[in-house]
């Protein structure tokens, strides 16, 4: 093979599997904690009801979207995309403060992919056990292990997928159609893509994820300062590193507090060197920081070789926590929030669309009477059943006829068929009139919509 190739064949070089060693400590106490709070909302919130309906449930059949009790319908787009923007704009703001803490305790993938390596650990055992086994040739031990890893990642892959699809399809059906076979054709694939989403992304991609599919990492440079709150190495106090007896001064044999155990990197998920600088492939999850305070604990050293700093403490200068930045962030992201709030609490539950007929300018009845004839759209949105009084506000002259009575079940919608009469001599042309729509029991809902009525011109 010549130079050429070789160098070639380089680039595509298979990165070496990572085993990362499972630690112990504040940190790791820490983001089990998160795992267990985050997946414990995943997969209890489709089966609790709130308000008579799952509490969260992304019903696109039916165009709602209830939401911890309360009910978002397509009129209410504004309050999902503003939802978003919260969460984007909250990602930034962390992202400022605390780096890619996001990242380490809660992203999805590291969440799974947490579990997915308890699962492995539980099965296959500790680091050094898990290289000597793919090490090993295959045998009755390797096939067990192996295939019994494999089962339990697939069934939690599965229940993954279900719970998914459970966030659209009322859960408890989905189970049902489920066990009967009789699942539906869309639940099925998006069960199958997501569980094997879930089995790709945390079991076998793992940390290739966060290294090279993940974009967060390649623009939060552009969030950080030398304020950010980051996982450093004190290569000023660490360096030169150098193995030593627990009785040895380091400073007698010029060395840093660094013994070069290398475990720092046994326990890193995506396999990096925190000695080698911040690099973009860190997830900020501290695993590293709780095996180097257990060595310096041993050693006797000061803790913190390894720690949450910023750039600025590193240096020797002075960190701000509240700078510029921050504060536009923090203050948006309260400005958003308290517009969400207030807008959701003020909403109407009730919404009225009025669309005059335009198969006729109007009707000339008998008495000199003139009639518009419209299609009246009403939305309950409430969770309670209501009847509706109709009235015309700014013209007495007016009189409406509504067939049926305007009755709603909650969140029921309903068409009608409203009529308005005037007599001839109450004017000509286009006029405006303000049509009010108001609940006769309580709560006391009210909407007003406008709507045009035709006269003769001459």
């Amino acid at each position: 093979m010549s130079q050429a190739q070789d160098d070639s064949a380089s680039l595509y070089r298979k990165d070496p599997k990572v085993y990362p060693r499972d630690v112990k400590g504040s940190f790791a106490s820490l983001r089990k904690l998160a795992v267990i709070v985050l997946l414990g909302l995943y997969y209890i919130l489709p089966w609790l009801n709130w308000g008579g309906h799952q509490a969260i449930l992304f019903d696109l059949p039916a165009r709602k979207f209830y939401i911890l009790g309360l009910t978002f319908w397509p009129q209410d787009f504004i309050f999902l995309t503003l939802m978003l923007i919260i969460a984007g704009l909250s990602l930034f703001f962390v992202t400022a403060v605390a780096g890619r803490l996001w990242c380490g305790y809660a992203c999805p993938q590291t969440v799974w992919t947490e579990v997915f390596l308890w699962m492995e650990r539980w099965v296959e055992g500790d680091r050094n056990k898990r290289i000597k086994l793919d090490a090993s040739p295959w045998n009755a031990n390797k096939i067990l292990r192996k295939s019994s890893k494999q089962i339990l990642w697939i069934g939690f892959a599965l229940w993954t997928g279900f719970t998914f699809v459970g966030f659209f399809t009322p859960i408890r059906g989905l189970g049902q159609s489920l066990i009967s076979f009789q699942l539906g054709g869309w639940e099925t694939f998006w069960l199958i893509f997501y569980s094997f989403a879930t089995y790709g992304n945390a079991g076998i991609l793992r940390e290739q994820v966060c290294k090279y599919m993940c974009p967060y990492a390649r623009f939060q440079s552009a969030m950080f300062d030398k304020d950010t709150l980051v996982i450093a190495y004190d290569e000023a106090r660490g360096e030169p590193r150098g193995g030593r007896s627990k009785t040895v001064n380091p400073a007698e044999k010029g060395l840093g507090d660094c013994i070069g155990c290398t475990l720092c990197v046994q326990v890193c998920p995506t396999g990096i060197d925190i000695r080698e600088g911040l690099q973009i492939e860190c997830i900020a999850c501290a695993a590293c920081i709780d095996v180097c305070d257990q060595v310096m604990e041993k050693m006797d050293y000061k803790k913190g070789l390894i720690s949450y700093t910023t750039e600025h403490r590193l240096s020797g200068n002075e960190s701000h926590i509240f700078r510029p930045r921050i504060l536009v962030y923090a203050t948006l992201l309260l400005i958003l929030i308290a517009g969400l709030i207030y807008s959701v609490n003020d909403r109407v539950l009730l919404r009225a669309d009025l669309l005059r007929d335009r198969n006729a300018l109007y009707r000339e009845l008998p008495g000199n009477i003139i009639e518009n004839v419209y299609t009246l759209k009403l939305i309950n949105m409430d969770f309670k059943p209501h009847r509706y009084k109709i009235e015309v506000l700014n013209n007495d002259n007016m009189t409406l006829l509504i067939s049926p009575e305007p009755r709603l079940e909650s969140e029921e919608v309903g068409n009608f068929i409203l009529r308005m009469q005037a007599p001839e001599n109450a004017g000509r042309g286009s006029m405006k009139v303000d049509v009010r729509f108001s609940t006769l029991d309580e709560p006391i809902i009210e909407r007003t919509v406008s709507a045009r009525f035709l006269m003769p011109f001459d």
